[in-house]
Formats: structure tokens, sequence, C-alpha cells
């Protein structure tokens, strides 16, 4: 039996393949991709992948992330891959790289951080001590942060 294609091609913009199963609206909120923007949005949850086994895909027309949205985009699918469309083909293929430290991506929510203080302004600074599972901490106070702090804390 045949796949049949569930969504359109895109003329120009990005698609994000191998989310893991269920994680696309914490990376649409991550990329902040769903306020305030007239693209167009595809979204399929829940595809057999032979991968992965089962992943989420997004369909971003007429924009390309960024790095700091790559860096982002990380945090939640580290092993998912961007390809930049451009004319209905595959012009460029990005890499998600989840590095040891994490500056400007997102602030720490502890309400009593340094990083919160205005007076002393300094970059927002996480730290990766672990992958598998995620261990994000800051790196001036040491709290953890999970995923969804991060996401609601984006910069």
């Amino acid at each position: 039996m045949s796949e049949m294609r569930r969504v359109t091609a895109i003329c120009n913009g990005t698609v994000v393949d191998h989310i893991p199963a269920g994680k696309a609206l914490q990376v649409m909120q991550m990329l902040r991709v769903d306020v305030g923007r007239s693209n167009p949005i595809s979204l399929v949850m829940n595809v057999p992948s032979g991968k992965v086994g089962r992943k989420d895909v997004l369909k971003i027309e007429d924009r390309e992330l960024t790095q700091v949205e790559l860096d982002r985009l990380a945090l939640i699918a580290p092993h998912a891959s961007v390809a930049i469309i451009r004319n209905y083909s595959v012009a460029e293929k990005r890499e998600i790289e989840l590095g040891e430290e994490l500056v400007n991506i997102a602030r720490c929510s502890f309400w009593n951080c340094i990083t919160q203080n205005t007076r002393e302004p300094l970059p927002h600074k996480l730290r990766v001590v672990g992958e598998d599972p995620l261990d994000v901490r800051c790196a001036y106070c040491g709290r953890t942060q999970s995923i969804d702090e991060m996401a609601n804390s984006i910069l």
C-alpha cells in the first residue's frame, strides 16, 4: 500500500521533519510561529516513520529559520532535520546541534536568579548538563529548567 501525501508541497519556506511524536505544538511555541504571523503552517502529527517509529512534521511557508531558532529547536527535537525550500526544491539542509551552553535563548525561570535583576543585565546562559533525558540548568543559579518553562520564557 502506498503512503498518501498528507500535506502539499510548499514553494518557499522551511520543513522541520523527524520531530518527536507529539512535540510539534511545543516546537511551534518555541519558534513563535503560532503567534502574530500570517504565514501558512502545515502540521502533521504522529505519522509513521521508518527512522524513528512515529514523528511530527512542520511546514512553515515563506519563512526560513534563523540560527537562534535552530538552537531553540534543538531543545525539543535535537535529531530533527531542517530543509530550506526554494521554488519547490530543497535549497539547503540546516544542522541542528544542541550545544553545551545556550546564550540568550531563554530566561531562567527562578524568580530570584540574578538574571531577573534588571539593574545588572547579564546574558541569559543555560547549560546542557545531560541530553537523554534533557537536563538544562541556569549557569548562574544552577536551577534545572523544564522544557515548558523554557518554552514560556524564550527571548
